[in-house]
């Protein structure tokens, strides 16, 4: 079993595009750990293997490895960077020790690039920022420096100055040592230099703003350097890590991972600055009896703990559960599942290389573990020491935001829906409902995007495919006003005929849904009769009378009627009933209601002007706004069909910046120039 001590535990964190696939590519093999560098243009990549990885060249789901660097070993958690797959990092950034921020040094810092820092900030992981791409045409270190301490909400501080740029990016200048590097072959190494005459004065600048940066984390080093201004090489090294361990500090270096460059300093890095398990505060848990929190220490010794944050089907190994190790020693026997109160039985243990899977005999804190075949655990769910049972708090799942209608060809409907819902086990952003008033089943995710990749993943394991369309709007009809009304139904075909009569008051019952009150008096409709009345004006609701919508907030009183002693029945006072029901509600004065939504927006100050100008476009009300970490939060309610497609929209008006949540409100009448598009559409297409 590995010294916690030396376990390190990494999250690489960073916008779509900045390179964190590269880059833990790069890690690998510089360590040894795969035998040639793995490369995402060209579908090398060991980290990214999913068939929709490689043709879209994105992360899709976050991917696992390990390497062991002069005595240390060290988990990879590659995140994705797209919008589409953000709760992937956010459940990594919960069990994570640490994050590898990592920022293009052409793109510099994007929207989603801050979104991404406010998660490492909120989870208060300490952080090596990795500017990358310092080779690629205009790379531009000072300038994406400058992005990060402007617009990120952490304390970078330079510790490797680059030697030149784009095609001359050739070394590093260390400014904790104070001594250059220039890199030397293929497999990341370096070899020592003279600090190149035109940047000494930059380093003397670096390493004395890097001392009182160190020397502010610390109480007793701000005293020395206030007095003496200057810290010792062993204070400034020690304060260093101090620092970072605290989240106070970022250290800042710099690599192309695509020509191994700057790889093995950063590993050594990880090693020096990063915190293991052990130097980590202790995770809260519960207790699940009687909810008393207590904390889960990061020992060997401590009883074993896990949280289990991320479910995936494997072709080989079948559903694979994922957790992390907080606490104690976990050998592949058996378990306990506190969340759901019920032993599981464990097999082989694995630790996950790419899409292989190693086996262990045990782990320890700090450990990416997975499991096969577990019967009840699903993402979320803690494992743990029976005899102590604990409760982790999970991660909240990101709420679905944008819903498409689900089809399927004839006769494969089955086989897609139990696909899909095998998908739900895996990601928890995505849910299936069925939309009673339009009759459609709608599959509902974070964006498009994330959809699609839904659809592509079905296809490709279980053989069958779903086609996404934008679903029907679930209007509703209403009325206006009171009508009294007649519904008469007689049919004589020789034999026994039909006959029913009915009276009904038919009334607004705003917000009530449906009323029926039996109100006859004498007997002229014999009480058998009545509830078919009911029945056949339910079932006229149910089709609407003004575009094919159901009917709702009526109240129906059934006043008066006549029968007949042969020719009357449930059937005929049933039809009876539904024509009464449609000649009140035209007398009445139909009117189409449409569904508002709650949306709560997230945006920059910046982006508030033209969001608000949008929401008045699609016919939204601005119901108030407030301020939360750096963020404006618009709350309106605006007509469903006019959000559709909103996640798409949001992202292009603030770069990825904005986010928001959407919930269903209440029914609004539709203006009357759109509802007679509507009426007619429905009509043409209902015959």
């Amino acid at each position: 079993m590995q010294d916690t001590n030396m376990v390190r535990n990494v999250a690489l964190i960073g916008h779509g595009n900045c390179g964190k696939t590269s880059l833990a590519e790069a890690l690998l093999f510089a360590a040894g750990k795969v035998n040639r560098l793995g490369k995402v243009d060209d579908g090398t990549a060991v980290m990214d293997f999913e068939e929709e990885e490689t043709a879209r060249k994105i992360s899709i789901n976050s991917s696992f490895h390990n390497y062991t660097w002069k005595k240390h070993s060290v988990f990879l958690i590659d995140t994705p960077g797209d919008d589409n797959f953000l709760n992937e990092t956010i459940f990594a950034s919960h069990v994570c020790d640490s994050a590898l921020f990592v920022i293009g040094a052409v793109l510099g810092v994007k929207g989603q690039t801050i979104k991404f820092a406010r998660i490492i900030k909120e989870r208060g992981l300490p952080t090596v920022i990795a500017i990358s791409k310092m080779d690629r045409e205009r790379a531009d270190f000072q300038r994406t420096l400058g992005q990060i301490r402007e617009s990120l909400p952490l304390t970078p501080v330079v510790i490797q100055l680059p030697i030149g740029a784009e095609d001359n990016f050739r070394g590093y200048v260390d400014i904790v040592e104070g001594k250059a590097y220039l890199f030397d072959g293929d497999k990341g190494g370096v070899k020592a230099c003279p600090v190149p005459e035109e940047l000494a004065d930059e380093v003397a600048s670096l390493r004395e703003s890097l001392m009182e940066s160190v020397a502010e984390t610390d109480d007793e080093l701000i005293e020395k350097f206030l007095e003496e201004g200057e810290l010792s090489q062993e204070e400034l090294v020690t304060g260093l890590q101090r620092g970072v361990a605290k989240a106070a500090i970022a250290p800042v270096c710099v690599c192309s991972a695509t020509h191994n460059k700057g790889s093995v300093p950063l590993l050594d890095t990880i090693n020096a600055c990063l915190p293991s398990p052990a130097d980590r505060q202790p995770i809260l848990a519960k207790k699940p009896d009687s909810g008393e929190e207590i904390e889960l220490q990061p020992t060997t010794e401590a009883p074993f703990s896990a949280l289990v944050f991320k479910t995936m089907a494997d072709p080989y190994a079948g559903r694979l559960t994922i957790f992390r190790v907080f606490s104690g020693i976990l050998k592949g026997d058996s378990s306990y599942n506190a969340s759901k109160k019920t032993a599981e039985r464990f097999g082989q243990l694995y630790v996950m290389e790419g899409k292989e899977q190693k086996p262990v005999e045990s782990a320890g804190p700090g450990m990416i573990i997975a499991v096969a075949k577990l019967k009840e655990t699903a993402t979320g769910d803690t494992l743990c020491d029976a005899a102590r049972p604990v409760l982790i708090t999970p991660p909240e799942p990101l709420k679905p935001v944008i819903s498409y209608a689900v089809s399927a060809k004839k006769g494969e409907e089955e086989k897609v829906f139990s696909s899909i819902t095998r998908m739900l086990d895996e990601d928890l952003t995505l849910s299936l409902t069925r939309q009673t008033q339009t009759r459609q089943v709608l599959l509902s995710g974070v964006g498009k995007v994330h959809l699609d990749v839904v659809s592509s993943r079905i296809k490709r394991k279980f053989g069958v495919e779903m086609e996404l369309t934008t679903p029907k709007i679930p209007y509703m009809e209403t009325i206006r006003s009171s009508a009294r009304v007649q519904g008469r139904h007689k049919k004589q075909s020789g034999g026994r005929g039909q006959y029913g009569d009915c009276w009904i008051e038919i009334s607004p019952l705003p917000g009530g849904g449906y009323e029926f009150a039996d109100q006859i008096v004498g007997g002229v409709i014999p009480a058998q009769y009545r509830p078919a009345v009911d029945k056949g004006i339910q079932e006229a609701m149910e089709k609407g009378v003004l575009a094919g919508y159901p009917v709702i907030d009526v109240k129906i009183a059934l006043v008066d009627g006549t029968y007949h002693n042969v020719d009357s029945s449930e059937m005929a006072f049933k039809i009876a009933g539904s024509l009464a029901f449609k000649k009140g509600a035209q007398e009445a004065g139909l009117v189409l209601l449409e569904p508002y939504v709650n949306m709560e927006i997230k945006v920059g100050k910046e982006n508030v002007g033209d969001v608000m100008g949008d929401l008045n476009s699609r016919r939204g009300k601005v119901m108030g706004m407030d301020s939360m970490d750096g963020m404006e939060i618009i709350n309106a309610q605006v007509p469903q069909s006019e959000v559709l497609s909103y996640a798409n929209d949001l992202t292009s008006m603030t770069g990825g910046l904005g986010s928001f949540t959407v919930a269903f409100s209440h029914y609004e009448e539709v203006p009357a120039q759109i509802a007679e598009k509507i009426v007619a559409t429905a009509n043409t297409e209902n015959g």
